[in-house]
């Protein structure tokens, strides 16, 4: 997201949709914000933010977790393979390369851009709060969060 005046400042999101049988899904986020260059710093979430995403899904969930991802190059790297094996609850499938269209939470972030669209923020602070608004919002429009998982056309119920 561009911000008037920014420069290389941005602010980052990772999303899970979550479902569970009987239960309506949910969204879980994390909001990054990078406040500009630090030498040898990456600008968005590393492993490490990955992994306390999960960590706090798992605790908000309360049982096993059976991701699946696309194949970010943070998602599939050896410190993230290290971190996965770390957590016995967990359970990871990769995506096909390139099939956006099997992850609903690209849609989330379809969603939010479109409910960002012509308004102007001048500064990180307020494009941030704008952003955790908007999640908020769709965390609690669960008919939001079905109809993205089921544009998917995957069948996330167990057998």
């Amino acid at each position: 997201m561009k911000v008037t005046a920014a420069g290389t400042k941005r602010v980052s999101m990772a999303a899970l949709i979550c479902t569970k049988a009987g239960r309506r899904p949910r969204l879980i986020y994390r909001v990054h914000l990078d406040r500009g260059p630090a030498k040898g710093r990456r600008k968005g979430f590393t492993e490490t933010d990955y992994a306390r995403l999960l960590d706090a899904a798992h605790q908000q969930l309360g049982g096993p977790i059976v991701l699946v991802w696309d194949n970010l190059n943070t998602h599939v790297s050896h410190t993230m393979r290290e971190l996965i094996a770390a957590r016995l609850w967990l359970t990871v499938y990769q995506l096909p390369p390139y099939a956006p269209e099997f992850n609903p939470v690209e849609g989330v972030w379809s969603h939010l851009k479109r409910s960002l669209a012509n308004l102007t923020k001048h500064n990180l602070d307020q494009l941030t709060a704008l952003v955790k608004t908007r999640l908020k919002r769709m965390q609690y429009r669960p008919h939001l969060i079905e109809g993205l998982i089921a544009k998917t056309g995957l069948d996330l119920q167990p057998p």
